[in-house]
């Protein structure tokens, strides 16, 4: 098992749920976040010191979490599909980290591992 830890623009957020719903997983978690990558958020020059030659601030940028565990074969299908259907060709479209689950369990039921999800 798999877990997708997808971060994205909130607007794509509806696309990401019908790829996730297509692979007929189980569930997702949906965070509402603030970060920066590459892009650095948007940075008004005007408005940023400068201390010894760095930037005092980074403006964070919204952006939504999507974590979903899936089985191992599960994941190439839904990473073709993000990479196919997010991607606006701008910086700050997203990524996608995936993480080993070693073991999940349905509290209500007690099934454990790919028949909890």
């Amino acid at each position: 098992m798999k877990e997708l830890i997808i971060i994205i623009r909130p607007e794509k957020l509806e696309d990401v749920k019908q790829i996730i719903d297509a692979a007929n997983c189980g569930g997702m978690t949906i965070s509402s976040v603030m970060g920066c990558g590459t892009q650095k958020g948007i940075v008004d020059e005007g408005a940023v010191n400068v201390i010894k030659g760095f930037k005092t601030n980074i403006n964070l940028l919204p952006k939504i979490r999507v974590e979903v565990v899936v089985p191992d074969s599960s994941v190439e299908k839904i990473i073709t599909e993000l990479r196919d259907k997010i991607p606006t060709g701008h910086v700050g479209d997203g990524k996608v980290f995936i993480r080993n689950i070693e073991s999940a369990v349905r509290l209500r039921t007690g099934e454990r591992n790919e028949k909890a999800l």
